[in-house]
């Protein structure tokens, strides 16, 4: 059999696999960035590492400045997924002290940005019915970030320290266009900047050098349709709240 049919058989499987699923790939460009969201329970199924390798190679396409493309990643699966979700899981849970290498969110948050923030957290806790006072069930929920909310697959984004807020741009782009990728063959993701602080766990455990910042990771797989996270969804600003059209 050769390379070609191959991959035309591996594709075939794969595509049979997501309708069994209960899932569908996007159907056009358009439809696979609104498709978009962040999936907080998956489905155990494997997802075969040329799907990976193919989400990878279209999401390598993506701009940046003068071409030096600057994102790493390291995809993990099997055994190494579970081990590093033990390490991450354990430290959250017994209180290991974090430090993020790099500024995610703002010192003090303002308006209109703190009320979506509370919307957002709010609207997911509300969808699995954890009031505002249960401390331990909102502990509970942020700790499946770091099992990758039970996905097959986890990536972890980084990049070179030495490189500066352009390239960080850039690797932003390419992050997106994974997970627009991704809806083009069906899977889901999460973008996980929770797993920043936790680098040097993450380093230990995955053999990433000092050199590179750990940026995020993500969760990939099939959408857990049944779970109730997943019914979540949030809201957008219209275009007239974040746009100016000048035309004289």
């Amino acid at each position: 059999m050769s390379l070609e049919e191959t991959t035309e058989a591996g594709w075939a499987a794969w595509e049979d696999t997501v309708r069994r699923a209960g899932g569908s790939p996007a159907a056009s460009a358009e439809d696979a960035i609104t498709g978009r969201r962040s999936v907080r329970a998956f489905l155990p199924t494997p997802v075969p590492r040329f799907v990976i390798e193919h989400l990878l190679a279209v999401a390598s396409r993506a701009p940046s400045g003068s071409n030096i493309q600057p994102w790493k990643v390291t995809v993990v699966t099997g055994a190494a997924l579970d081990r590093l979700r033990g390490v991450l899981v354990d430290t959250f849970l017994t209180g290991g002290d974090p430090e993020w290498p790099y500024h995610y969110y703002p010192r003090r948050f303002s308006e209109p940005y703190l009320s979506r923030r509370r919307a957002c957290g709010w609207g997911l806790y509300g969808a699995l019915g954890i009031g505002k006072a249960d401390a331990v069930r909102m502990r509970e929920q942020h700790s499946r970030n770091f099992r990758f909310f039970d996905a097959p697959v986890g990536l972890i984004v980084t990049i070179d320290r030495e490189l500066e807020i352009g390239s960080w741009l850039d690797l932003g782009m390419f992050v997106q266009s994974i997970m627009v990728a991704a809806r083009g063959v069906g899977l889901h993701t999460c973008p996980q900047a929770a797993f920043a602080p936790y680098h040097a766990q993450i380093r230990e455990q995955l053999g990433i050098p000092e050199d590179q910042v750990v940026v995020c990771g993500m969760a990939i797989g099939l959408e857990d349709t049944a779970a109730p996270e997943n019914g979540f969804r949030t809201g957008r600003e219209p275009v007239s709240a974040f746009a100016r059209f000048i035309r004289e």
